[in-house]
């Protein structure tokens, strides 16, 4: 069947205009994704794009549109009944982070192990060539990033949701409230309908990483930039699990006191865990598509990725640094244009994705104990 007579059987069970001459995009607003989805309509669609390019989004407009989303929702009047479609208002990374600050972690502190242990020749070898230790104030804050990296997603918890909502209203564009759990969640990257079951090694950080991801105007442009690249028809990858796999290297180069030395200087945890993480995905991205990166090259590139992180985190920081300086100039795909494939493009649920856990041992130079 070809895509026009499949656009005109799916359209035939919704009343939408088609004209034939004017293309099938007129006809398939307002179809919702899954009948797009299941026809293969949305794989027909990018396979004829023979080409992928970022689009331009002004800084200006976005914190704009920012301001705009932050206004109270208009209030109904005292015993009135609200709307079920009124969508809920937007969480900040701040008050999802104040929210562990006052709930009892306690259980979940005990499971953590802050450093680690090293024995003989490489304890020795740690000690004295290796990076500074963690000033001991800042350590309360370091066990807190950790203990939340112990914390799963609980969908009955009402913040739980806003934080998930948020970061698939800033990603997707969506004005409207999503299930918790459905298909939804795998057009962003995630592995299944629940979004849960995809943190391990990085618990509910990870999800605090993509909210602080999405809701600064500045690291929104690159975040959005880099889910455009991941749903590229030959380069596509999970986003989000993608994601989760950057807080895991992000949560080993804390635990290896790796980022010790930029905390100690700016006496700060938080904000150089959230920028290195930023730092590691906006690298992740630039390799992805600047080499042709594939799926299939995914665990290789994350540990990679890994040792170069370790190794020099104030470089990926600068490179940080240097990025957001561009956006704010109004400069626009950072990332770079990518080269024009052909017209295949396999689905990625169709690919295997390798994350830094899944590789064999003797691919990797240390162990994951998280």
């Amino acid at each position: 069947m070809t895509q026009g007579m499949e656009v005109e059987s799916v359209c035939a069970a919704y009343p939408l205009p088609y004209d034939k001459d004017t293309g099938v995009l007129r006809a398939l607003r307002g179809i919702p994704i899954s009948e797009l989805k299941n026809h293969g309509i949305l794989r027909a669609l990018t396979a004829e794009a023979n080409g992928w390019q970022p689009g331009v989004v002004n800084a200006e407009v976005l914190r704009a549109q920012e301001e705009w989303e932050a206004v109270d929702n208009i209030q109904t009047e005292p015993g009135s009944q609200a709307s079920v479609d009124q969508p809920g208002q937007l969480i900040s990374f701040s008050e999802a982070l104040q929210h562990f600050q006052t709930v009892d972690l306690s259980s979940f502190k005990k499971r953590i192990q802050p450093t680690i242990r090293r024995t003989g020749l490489a304890a020795i070898r740690h000690c004295l060539f290796g990076p500074p230790k963690l000033h001991q104030g800042l350590r309360e804050e370091r066990d807190l990033v950790l203990t939340i990296a112990q914390c799963g997603l609980d969908s009955q918890d009402p913040m739980h949701g806003r934080v998930l909502q948020t970061i698939y209203k800033k990603l997707t564009g969506s004005k409207f409230d999503c299930a918790l759990h459905g298909d939804h969640w795998e057009d962003l990257g995630f592995q299944g309908a629940n979004p849960a079951t995809d943190l391990r090694g990085a618990g509910f950080l990870a999800l605090l990483h993509l909210l602080y991801l999405v809701m600064d105007s500045k690291t929104l442009l690159m975040a959005q930039e880099i889910f455009r690249l991941s749903r590229h028809h030959i380069q596509q990858f999970p986003f989000c699990l993608m994601s989760v796999n950057i807080t895991r290297i992000t949560i080993q180069a804390l635990r290896e006191d790796s980022l010790s030395r930029e905390c100690n200087r700016q006496q700060k945890v938080i904000p150089v865990v959230n920028s290195f993480y930023a730092a590691t995905f906006l690298r992740l991205a630039h390799v992805w598509r600047t080499q042709q990166k594939t799926i299939a090259d995914s665990g290789f590139v994350l540990k990679d990725l890994e040792v170069l992180a370790k190794k020099s985190p104030r470089r990926l920081l600068k490179t940080l640094e240097i990025y957001l300086a561009g956006v704010s100039k109004g400069q626009a795909s950072l990332l770079g244009a990518p080269k024009c494939y052909g017209p295949q493009a396999p689905h990625s649920k169709d690919l295997t994705f390798t994350g830094v856990c899944d590789l064999p041992p003797h691919s990797s130079e240390g162990t994951w104990l998280i």
